[in-house]
């Protein structure tokens, strides 16, 4: 059987990366499963700036050295 691999973001990459769930990451960030999951996969999204900023925080818990332009282009 072939696997395909889905389209990720830097986002996604980077969660794939560390052996994030995306479910982890809404309970860390606090931002619903489906703007989670639009972040990580959907390559023409780019969050509001205050959904930049929550994602950012919950991604410094894990990684402090996280920038917001690792993942999107500012």
């Amino acid at each position: 059987m072939c696997e395909t691999k889905k389209s990720r973001t830097r986002l996604g990459d980077w969660i794939d990366k560390r052996g994030i769930k995306q479910k982890e990451l809404v309970k860390i960030t606090r931002i619903s499963k489906n703007t989670v999951s639009k972040a990580c996969t959907d390559q023409d999204y780019i969050p509001r700036q205050d959904t930049m900023k929550k994602f950012l925080k919950g991604i410094r818990k894990i990684d402090p050295q996280s920038k917001m332009s690792d993942f999107w282009d500012m």
